[in-house]
């Protein structure tokens, strides 16, 4: 499966000049395949063949045209499911549970944005009532161009089709780059894309490294989008090259996300969601919910039953059958959290787990790690982590608990548990959040919008606001007076 080269205008490409770069499966370290890396001119080509594509047939398609397409992308993807779940895994290493689950979510995304393209044709040229009978006005919804997007190594498949799929239903075409970790399943999509029949040049797919590829891409002058979820240090990059030709960038950045545990709350359903809200994906997502806030009468019992609950968590390769937490992405990363849970036990109590699972010879693999206490200051406290952290603090009342949980650069998400209905709706008006879980972690629909504020970034993806994204509303006016229009005379 898979061809480890690049797919442009229709194509597959392998340059002989071109560098190339080896994908790795973290559950073993051994290398799953060689891939293409694109260069300087590769970028001009992707870009160059989306530019075409845009401009000489793909922004006229009808709603229509395209929504069949986009059921042919999501058709494919359900046939080659568990196909592409294994591949996930060896790419990823989530656990084939997840990652079975990401695909299925990928076809919905794709069949999601197909309706929402049908349903684009009766959007188009609606009547605006304005206040002088001497024109009609209309709004027509076109596609803003060429769009470039960037895909992190948290979940390939499924970021990619966040993207992917409300971008071709607007009408835009796309230059994708996924995240060198974790780019093979992004090529399949490819496939599928071809498959269904999508036109030469709608759909490119770049690989290589953000840092060489990055500027060129977002400042390619035939680029008209971009957009950026990963790092919000790589985020500030692409704003600072998108600047200068003042072109619309959507970002869905980092987060330093709280669980918030009321003394009201049941301690076995509150522990359920703090290992699902910070454990899952192996910590390995912008919404983990890295800190957990415990009212003071509650916090021994539930820090007791939680340390207990997180050594009994199953680390291992996720093909193996009942493993909850499959390695990190990357060599790199894993230095990087080790580092993490080094400095961290300088600012908190480590309570359990943050060594490497000494059973597994091989592998990026890494203990579920709980601190308590540690200090508001330290960056186990206030950097995004990526990794399976998590640090609890207690708190007193709801005023204190929304003091601690808005004390962060991010505000991407949060969540409560509280017996409390009315106390979780006082929450979640004032919690500085893009996404509130109201006794529940993690629970994400298509259907709704995703984003954060602050520093997590901008705009929301998902839902009708990832379409509009991809859309820049026209405004078309008619003179229709009886008598012929007289400017002032003097």
């Amino acid at each position: 499966m898979g061809t480890g080269m690049l797919y442009i205008d229709g194509r597959w490409l392998a340059p002989a000049a071109c560098r190339r770069f080896t994908s790795v499966d973290p559950a073993t370290e051994a290398p799953i395949q060689t891939l293409v890396m694109a260069g300087p001119r590769e970028v001009d080509q992707a870009v160059c063949a989306a530019r075409r594509a845009f401009d000489s047939h793909w922004r006229f398609t009808s709603g229509r045209e395209r929504g069949a397409l986009l059921d042919g992308i999501a058709d494919d993807l359900a046939v080659r499911a568990e196909d592409l779940a294994l591949l996930e895994v060896q790419d990823h290493g989530k656990p084939y549970p997840d990652a079975l689950q990401d695909v299925a979510d990928a076809a919905a995304c794709f069949r999601y944005y197909a309706g929402l393209a049908r349903a684009l044709d009766e959007r188009q040229g609606l009547a605006l009532e304005i206040d002088d009978p001497h024109f009609e006005c209309r709004v027509i919804h076109e596609p803003v161009g060429v769009a470039a997007l960037f895909t992190p190594f948290t979940f390939p498949l499924l970021t990619a089709a966040w993207c992917v799929a409300p971008a071709l239903a607007a009408g835009a075409t796309c230059v994708i780059k996924p995240s060198s970790l974790t780019p093979l399943s992004t090529l399949e999509l490819a496939r599928s894309a071809d498959m269904a029949g999508l036109p030469s040049g709608v759909l490119n797919v770049l690989l290589g490294y953000g840092a060489e590829l990055g500027p060129a891409l977002v400042q390619h002058p035939e680029v008209d989008k971009v957009t950026f979820a990963g790092s919000l240090a790589n985020g500030t990059q692409v704003m600072a090259s998108a600047a200068p030709d003042i072109k619309p960038v959507s970002l869905e950045l980092g987060g330093k996300s709280s669980l918030i545990v009321f003394d009201d709350a049941d301690i076995e359903t509150a522990v359920e969601w703090a290992l699902y809200g910070a454990f899952w994906n192996q910590g390995q997502t912008s919404s983990a919910l890295s800190r957990l806030l415990v009212q003071e009468a509650l916090f021994e019992p539930l820090l007791e039953c939680l340390v207990a609950r997180t050594q009994a968590l199953r680390v291992g390769p996720g093909m193996e059958p009942g493993v909850q937490l499959g390695p990190l992405a990357g060599l790199r990363h894993l230095h990087r959290m080790i580092s993490l849970i080094a400095q961290g036990q300088q600012d908190a109590r480590l309570l359990c787990g943050g060594l490497r699972p000494s059973l597994l010879g091989r592998g990026y693999f890494i203990q579920p790690a709980v601190f308590a206490e540690p200090d508001v200051a330290s960056p186990l406290w206030r950097h995004e982590c990526l990794g399976p952290v998590l640090s609890v603090k207690r708190f007193r009342n709801e005023e204190e608990a929304l003091a601690l949980a808005n004390d962060t650069i991010y505000g991407l998400a949060a969540a409560v548990v509280t017996g409390d209905p009315a106390r979780a709706d006082w929450m979640s008006q004032r919690l500085r959040a893009g996404v509130v879980w109201l006794n529940c972690a993690h629970a994400s629909f298509i259907q709704a919008p995703w984003g954060g504020n602050r520093l997590s970034g901008n705009g929301r993806q998902r839902g009708p606001w990832g379409l509009q994204n991809y859309l820049a509303p026209k405004q078309v006016t008619r003179f229709v007076g009886a008598q012929p229009w007289r400017w002032r005379q003097p």
